[in-house]
């Protein structure tokens, strides 16, 4: 190797360093000639202000008593089994009316509690009703095509832990199917193996028998829960695995009041009472 050529890499590096020196002398201060990051970065000029629950308040009571005076008829209605996914359908259902829910006292406040409170004739009588989970439906159609369409409206979800069964569950004793006996065993399939540990982890006595979940116990099988008893998470995780849903999402109608005559009648079931005046 030529003897010049050995000194190559050391003068390359001080060139560098002499040439990096010039440039950052060169460059105005604070500033630097590091990469520029490509990540785009947002630069937010304004924060949404939060709305308080003063505002919140203000605002419900405001849109309550706007609603009394644009509609014809007010339904206070109990709900049970409560999903948001139903509760959206009702407000899809009456999109030309309103509908409320929550703020139970903001609510009886808005309509008043008393004659003397009461923003419009008798709206007082309908405080009674407004505890619990109930919301208010202000609509101007017929009131009973309302009734009608609340006495067929109840879809079935899956319950949740703290609910009431209607009904008892049990799994067949032998090979486990996905649906556990609710279909034909022709129509169904066995459970999938990499489904037995979280079954025993559920506390049912499963084991594997040829690649099959099999459940061995004499009777009639594994009782997951009886009729008229309030499921613990585990009996409500095991219902769901097997397609089993109970709980019945309905809305219950307990009064309503109309505008034009200040009557309230109260709702049950099917019938109806008129208030005493």
């Amino acid at each position: 190797i030529p003897f010049e050529d050995c000194f190559q890499p050391i003068l390359k590096a001080a060139n560098s360093k002499a040439l990096f020196r010039s440039l950052t002398q060169s460059l105005p201060p604070n500033q630097s000639i590091m990469p520029i990051s490509k990540r785009a970065k947002v630069i937010h000029e304004s924060r949404t202000q939060k709305k308080s629950h003063k505002e919140q308040t203000r605002r419900l009571y405001a849109n309550v008593q706007a609603a009394v005076e644009e509609y014809d008829h007010l339904f206070v209605f109990a709900v049970d089994n409560m999903r948001n996914t139903y509760l959206k359908d009702v407000r899809t259902e009456f999109s030309d009316g309103r509908l409320f829910f929550g703020k139970t006292k903001v609510m009886a406040i808005a309509l008043g509690t008393t004659p003397e409170t009461a923003y419009a004739p008798n709206l007082n009588r309908l405080s009674p009703y407004l505890t619990g989970a109930v919301g208010l439906l202000f609509t101007s159609r017929d009131p009973q095509s309302v009734l009608d369409f609340f006495e067929s409206f109840h879809p079935i979800d899956f319950a949740r832990a703290g609910n009431i069964t209607p009904r008892s569950f049990t799994i067949p004793s032998g090979v486990v199917y996905s649906r556990a006996g609710e279909i034909p065993a022709e129509d169904d399939e066995p459970i999938s193996h990499t489904i037995e540990p979280t079954l025993r982890k559920l506390n049912v006595p499963t084991r594997l028998v040829k690649g099959k979940v099999m459940l061995e116990m004499e009777g009639d099988g594994y009782q997951v829960c009886k009729a008229g008893e309030e499921l613990d998470s585990r009996q409500s995780t095991l219902l769901k695995m097997f397609g089993v849903a109970v709980a019945e999402f309905k809305v219950e109608m307990k009064a309503r009041w109309e505008k034009k005559s200040g009557e309230v009648v109260v709702l049950e079931k099917q019938e109806t009472m008129e208030v005493d005046a």
